[in-house]
């Protein structure tokens, strides 16, 4: 298979898909990370982007590695984004989820 890959130049294309599919993995997940557990899921987001750093640094293979790296990368950035994604609650952008405790965020 990496043979094709190669011989097609094809690295590229297959690097930036997983990165299309990666990102569009994370953004539901922010959104539904803040409707249920609001913002204090972070240590989540936190726990899976030190695991994809740690993976990309021991593959050797340059697709898995870069995979893992966009992972990690977007693990990190989801943290910041569940703050945002609080603001834009706020604001009425999104739905509130109405809870016995309000004390939860």
């Amino acid at each position: 298979m990496m043979k094709i890959i190669e011989a097609y130049n094809l690295t590229g294309i297959i690097i930036g898909l997983i990165t299309f599919l990666v990102i569009g993995l994370f953004h539901p997940l922010v959104i539904k990370g803040e409707y249920y557990f609001g913002v204090k899921c972070w240590p989540f987001f936190l726990l899976l982007g030190i695991g994809g750093s740690v993976a990309a640094l021991l593959l050797h293979n340059t697709i898995a590695s870069t995979a893992c790296g966009v992972f990690a990368c977007s693990s990190f950035w989801s943290i910041g984004e569940l703050f945002t994604q609080r603001k834009r609650v706020e604001k009425g952008w999104f739905p509130k989820r109405e809870r016995d405790n309000e004390n939860f965020r």
